[in-house]
């Protein structure tokens, strides 16, 4: 056990994290070539101006039209990905990890906001999949893929939150909760939850066809 976690701690972790990166990399050319192949004129209209705003706009609780149209999903949406961000980031644990693969250390937070943001998470997390459940112009869009991306990351957040509290075979619960990190961070690229990247570039480009081509607001 001490062998398989040493080994998900340390060669494992250096390889997700070249895959995570080196994926998103690549995605990243990918898409960039592949517009310059087919909307090359789009790049005549590029304004940063307009880009930085329509990301800023999207960025600040309630700043675009859509999430005022939506204040309990947007609400929920902004919980959500802020505990995502947070927790991973600014766990102690987790920053002993960092300065020990990587020699750098973050701002750690307790371990109440830790375990208040962990929960915070999992109850969005619920939130969203019923919502995914009982809205059909959701329920239409969605697949099985989508409810698999949403529990596999939930996952990490349960078993972290399980093996700090010592609920269960806390050895098999670090092992899961390692494990399924890693696999998160190597899906990221590859599926639909690169958007945590995409995002800046996709509301970019949205803010130079708005804005720069078209003279209105994207938010």
């Amino acid at each position: 056990m001490q062998a398989w976690y040493a080994f998900l701690t340390g060669p494992a972790l250096w390889a997700t994290f070249i895959i995570f990166l080196g994926g998103l990399g690549l995605r990243l050319a990918f898409l960039y070539g592949l517009s310059r192949e087919r909307d090359r004129v789009f790049y005549n209209h590029v304004d940063w101006k307009w880009g930085l705003k329509s990301i800023l706009y999207w960025l600040i609780p309630w700043g675009s039209a859509s999430m005022r149209l939506q204040p309990v999903f947007s609400f929920v949406f902004i919980l959500f990905h802020v505990g995502l961000l947070a927790v991973p980031l600014f766990l102690s644990a987790h920053n002993i990890l960092w300065d020990r693969a990587f020699g750098v250390s973050l701002w750690s937070m307790s371990d109440a906001w830790a375990d208040g943001l962990t929960i915070t998470v999992l109850a969005c997390g619920v939130f969203l999949f019923v919502r995914r459940l009982v809205r059909p112009e959701v329920r239409i869009l969605t697949t099985a893929w989508d409810y698999t991306l949403l529990g596999l990351t939930l996952t990490p957040f349960v078993t972290g939150f399980l093996a700090y509290h010592q609920w269960g075979p806390y050895e098999w619960l670090m092992m899961l909760h390692v494990l399924s990190a890693e696999i998160l961070l190597i899906l990221i690229p590859f599926t639909k939850l690169g958007h945590m990247v995409l995002f800046f570039f996709t509301r970019a480009f949205i803010g130079f066809e708005m804005g720069g081509r078209r003279g209105a607001r994207a938010w």
